[in-house]
Formats: C-alpha cells, structure tokens, sequence
C-alpha cells in the first residue's frame, strides 16, 4: 500500500473504487479501522482514500505535540502523492478540524462532510475515549464515551470487532496525547467566514464528549453550512452508518 512523505514523517494511505475522491480523516487516536462503514457505503460511486493520521495506523508517530497544521501538511502530501487536487473531504472529531483547516487555507476540498466535531477544542475533554492498545478490557470500556449504550448493548460481536481493530491500529498513549493536543490548541471560532465550500455537519444527539451543540454553532457559522442531528453518540458514522452514508452520498452528488 502507498505511503506519502511530509519531510521526515511518513504517512500511509489506501484508495479504492473509482470517479470523485472521498478523503477520509479521523478522529483523535483511532486507526483507519474507524471508516470501515463508510468505505462500504460509498465506494464504487466515490473513489474512497483513506488515510491514517500521524500517530495512528500504519503512519508514523513522531514525538508530540503535534498542530492541526501538522496534520494539513500530512493530507496536502497524501493528495500529491495521489495526484489529486480537488476532493470532497469527510472529517470525525479532530479530522473534522483538519478538514476545515485545509478548506481554510486551500482551495482543494470540494465540499466537507463533518461527523462530531467542532472549531476549537479547548474545552473539549477527550480523555474518556482512550484506551491502551495493549489492554482489550480499556479499548472496550472506552467505547462507552464513543457509543451509545443502545448500540453498545444491540451489537455485542460488532463491539468485539472494534477492540480487535482497536488493537492493532489505534495509538499509543503518547502519540494519542500528541494529537489531543492538536485539539486542545486549535480555534477557528473567528475565521469560519473563510471556509466558503459546502458543509455538511453530521452530530449525535448523544455524544458524549463533543456536545451537541457544538456541531450546531458550527453549521450555523459556516458560510454553507447544514446541520443534521442524528440519534447515536459520538462514532455517528459506525451507530447510524445508513443514513450518514446516504446523507454523504447526495450531498457530494450535489456538491
């Protein structure tokens, strides 16, 4: 599988289907494992890459800590090294803040779709949604600040699935506080007018540690923002992967 160099760091990405690139970024500490429902959903229609975040993944994990802008230079080599230079951008959590930065600063991003993300994260407290690589008990019990209790309850053996694949993609204890900080440090509350592409804003009514209304003020401060409330916690895209896919797919369509 390809990887793109930004200087010294490493990052590993994979692409499937065919016709308009959808990027994929993810949110703090998970591997790619997390869009595993969305690359379903869209493939085929979309050309779908998926990438891992600096200390995530199969991507490297430099010392911390690292800045939003960090992650913006990592997805603009991604794209060189694809040669891909308009794409609809999908973003959870701090992936969500890469994508809005890149829309910022650059003209590449065609329209954004943002899952349970935010602006700024200095109020943000993310801590209940890690969970050692190394200890399946943690991984597990960590969901419940990622997922709701129905679907947690609902969907035993999807649950063992996601600690496997937590456990061989997700980040260590010092790469994941790398990239919380990047969450910590980044506000873009004032400068929103600057993201003038389409956005759609995808929020669980139920998330647990990005707030409802979060997404709300969000979409209402973007120049073309929609926000859609969703039941389901913070992994909307896993709880209510139908509709967020069929929410995706029209939208990128119309975009």
């Amino acid at each position: 599988m390809p990887t793109a160099s930004n200087g010294s760091v490493s990052c590993y990405y994979e692409t499937d289907g065919e016709g308009e690139t959808v990027v994929f970024l993810g949110d703090v500490g998970y591997g790619a494992w997390q869009w595993g429902w969305q690359h379903a959903g869209l493939t085929g229609p979309f050309e779908t890459l998926v990438t891992d975040l600096r200390g995530a993944g199969r991507s490297d994990a430099p010392p911390g800590p690292y800045a939003v802008d960090d992650f913006v230079a990592d997805v603009q080599a991604v794209l060189d090294d694809h040669g891909e230079r308009t794409v609809h951008v999908v973003g959870a959590g701090l992936g969500g803040m890469v994508a809005l930065e890149l829309a910022r600063i650059s003209t590449r991003p065609a329209s954004l779709g943002l899952l349970g993300t935010a602006p700024g994260g200095a109020d943000l407290t993310l801590d209940p949604l890690f969970g050692s690589p190394a200890d399946p008990d943690e991984l597990e019990s960590s969901l419940a600040a990622a997922l709701s209790r129905d679907f947690l309850d609902a969907h035993p053996d999807e649950v063992a699935r996601i600690v496997d694949w937590r456990a061989a993609e997700d980040a260590t204890r010092e790469a994941w506080d790398a990239q919380a900080a990047a969450v910590e440090a980044f506000d873009i509350t004032d400068r929103l007018y600057e993201v003038d592409c389409p956005a759609l804003v995808l929020h669980g009514r139920d998330d647990a540690v990005w707030p409802l209304e979060y997404g709300r003020r969000l979409a209402e401060n973007l120049p073309r923002g929609e926000f859609v409330e969703l039941d389901g916690g913070h992994l909307i895209g896993i709880e209510r992967s139908r509709e967020v896919n069929d929410r995706l797919f029209g939208f990128f369509e119309s975009a």
